[in-house]
């Protein structure tokens, strides 16, 4: 698919303007140019045009919120003053497997004041002798190159950073839900509490009754046997009368 469509699809009856992030990896550009993209995506912040068969950016268009952009996999070996005309705000890009060989190239990223993070895997470049030092020197704006800092310490992960941004922008919501949630447990524990004293009141009622109905039949069972010792003491009686009259 060339890009100029895939773009197309990725809007997905969204305008331009409304697009923050944008991904067309592994689609097609016809003459090596940027096609598709206009002036028109002014909210744009994230651009990902990874194997494309870029080997120029001339075409691409005013990015003034663009902070990441992905060209790795390209056949880029120039062209980088565009960027900083285009997308001064850049804090970081990848340029990985593309076809820069030399330092000089590199020059043209200095006018990217806030450029943090640049990756260069799989260029020429990365062969030549003491390359980090070189480009840390030519661009003391960066902070880390290709994942590490001149210190050699690794670059913290960028989604866990979005998610962290993303988290804070969602913490009223978030905060929300988790009294909610709270509140439904203490209902669910108030009734099941409701549940177990009901229960604890029944089955004490219940061992009442039975201990009534136990309590009822020894009375039946006294009074049976009492009037029992009554009949067996009048039998008794009337046969020692009948003794005495013999």
């Amino acid at each position: 698919m060339d890009m100029k469509k895939r773009i197309t699809l990725e809007l997905r009856n969204r305008s331009p303007a409304e697009v923050v992030e944008l991904v067309v990896d592994n689609s097609r550009s016809a003459d090596g140019e940027v096609e598709g993209l206009t002036d028109e995506f002014t909210e744009l912040e994230f651009l990902s045009v990874v194997n494309v068969g870029l080997s120029s950016l001339a075409k691409l268009p005013s990015l003034p919120k663009l902070r990441k952009l992905e060209l790795s996999d390209n056949n880029l070996s120039g062209s980088l003053e565009t960027l900083a005309q285009k997308c001064p705000n850049l804090t970081y890009l990848n340029l990985s497997g593309n076809k820069i060989k030399e330092l000089s190239t590199l020059e043209a990223l200095q006018n990217l004041k806030s450029l943090q993070s640049l990756d260069l895997f799989n260029c020429e470049i990365t062969s030549l002798e003491d390359y980090r030092e070189s480009v840390f020197e030519l661009l003391p704006q960066v902070t880390y190159l290709d994942g590490f800092d001149q210190e050699d310490n690794e670059a913290p992960d960028s989604e866990a950073d979005d998610d962290d941004e993303d988290g804070e922008d969602r913490a009223g919501p978030t905060g929300d839900y988790g009294e909610e949630d709270d509140e439904e447990e203490d209902e669910d524990g108030s009734e099941g509490r409701e549940v177990g004293l009901s229960f604890q009141v029944n089955q004490a009622n219940q061992d009442y009754e039975d201990e009534d109905d136990y309590a009822d039949e020894e009375e039946d069972l006294q009074g049976a046997q009492g009037e029992k010792r009554k009949r067996d003491v009048d039998d008794e009686g009337e046969e020692d009368d009948d003794d005495e009259d013999n």
